[in-house]
């Protein structure tokens, strides 16, 4: 059976999403629509896609039963997805679902009454390296976890030559847009994804967030570029989330156990190694071994796309899982309350700002169900 999507968006993220397409079998791009009608046109033609003219003939040519991928920038996200659900479409959204909680709610509230899939990236959490960690976590490899250290730290990109960044089909990374939107919004979801899916809700989070570098390029008001945020979970272990476009480049995270360290250096790898380093006593000095062991599956996965730029995701793992779960007419992976409760986290870790302290989630959602080739 086809399984059909369509594109809402042709910017700088589409030609990701479209990369990873090729890895896949049985997915058929039936629409796609770009208010830019000269990026539209080349988007299409570059992937030989079928183009529509308006928003209305896109929404209305959307196959019953397909999902709507929506890359658009985030500040037009709630509307979009709003016009999509409302349109009776099942949705994919690129993060955030919204920019405010309020709107994220009505979302969530709406596909609800719907009978409608809403789901949010990133769908790293679909992945293989995610996926191993988890397996080591239920399988108890470290012992039981008692403290998880995640950062998610990208350089000092405001000096970097984000200019001359482009996609596969000359679109231009959005930096203005990306400054303005901010490093949380658009990156706590990689390890934020894979934690909830682990341990479920988040109680509590109590964080900070600060913009550190001025006069970025673009009009303002410009988002944080740094955050640092300690997550309180209901059945989990207390964990420290980094975000920021300043410090040196650093996406590891590390599983602190009873008997030694779980640890993946590479959020944005599907097969970044994932290694576990057993804690000894030398003489008198506590060590983690030197010489940690690496965990695999041992089976196959999913389909892997070639590293492009700073990635090496497949980005279709979220549309896919979405489109097997309506085929199957089972509970999607990337439910509804689990796109709410990860915004509603990343939110609080955004606006956190100076005074904000202790914050309760308003919002929860239940640890996720491995991907079968993970039990």
């Amino acid at each position: 059976m086809t399984r059909r999507i369509s594109i809402l968006g042709c910017g700088f993220v589409a030609d990701l999403y479209l990369r990873s397409l090729q890895a896949m079998e049985g997915i058929e791009v039936v629409g796609v629509y770009d208010r830019d009608a000269a990026r539209l046109d080349r988007f299409c033609a570059h992937w030989r896609l079928p183009k529509k003219t308006s928003l209305t003939a896109f929404l209305a040519d959307a196959p019953e039963g397909g999902v709507i991928l929506n890359l658009t920038n985030p500040s037009a996200h709630y509307e979009l997805n709003r016009a999509c659900l409302e349109a009776g479409h099942h949705v994919y959204s690129e993060k955030p679902l919204a920019m405010e909680l309020d709107e994220a709610k009505a979302l969530c509230a709406l596909a609800t009454k719907r009978g409608l899939l809403l789901a949010s990236a990133p769908c790293s959490v679909l992945g293989e390296t995610a996926q191993t960690l988890g397996y080591a976590l239920r399988k108890g490899i470290a012992g039981t976890p008692r403290a998880i250290y995640a950062e998610l730290d990208d350089g000092f990109v405001p000096q970097a030559a984000y200019r001359k960044w482009l996609s596969e089909t000359g679109a231009p990374w959005p930096y203005e847009d990306e400054f303005r939107t901010g490093c949380t919004l658009e990156h706590a979801g990689y390890y934020l994804s894979w934690l909830i899916s682990w341990f479920g809700s988040v109680r509590t989070v109590v964080a900070a967030s600060a913009e550190t570098i001025p006069d970025k390029t673009g009009t303002g008001p410009m988002a944080p570029d740094l955050s640092i945020a300690t997550l309180f979970f209901e059945t989990g272990p207390v964990t420290r989330l980094t975000c920021s476009i300043v410090a040196p480049h650093d996406h590891s995270i590390r599983i602190i156990g009873d008997s030694g360290v779980l640890r993946c250096d590479a959020a944005w790898d599907n097969s970044a190694k994932v290694t576990y380093a057993k804690r000894m006593n030398l003489r008198r000095k506590l060590v983690e071994s030197p010489f940690p062991r690496r965990v695999k599956l041992g089976r196959a996965t999913h389909p892997k796309v070639k590293r492009w730029g700073a990635a090496a995701m497949n980005f279709m793992l979220g549309p896919a899982e979405m489109l097997e779960a309506l085929e199957q007419d089972r509970p999607c992976r990337l439910s509804t309350a689990f796109a709410l409760h990860m915004t509603e986290v990343t939110l609080a870790m955004q606006n956190a700002g100076e005074t904000s302290g202790a914050q309760r989630m308003t919002t929860r959602c239940d640890p996720m169900e491995p991907m079968p080739w993970a039990r």
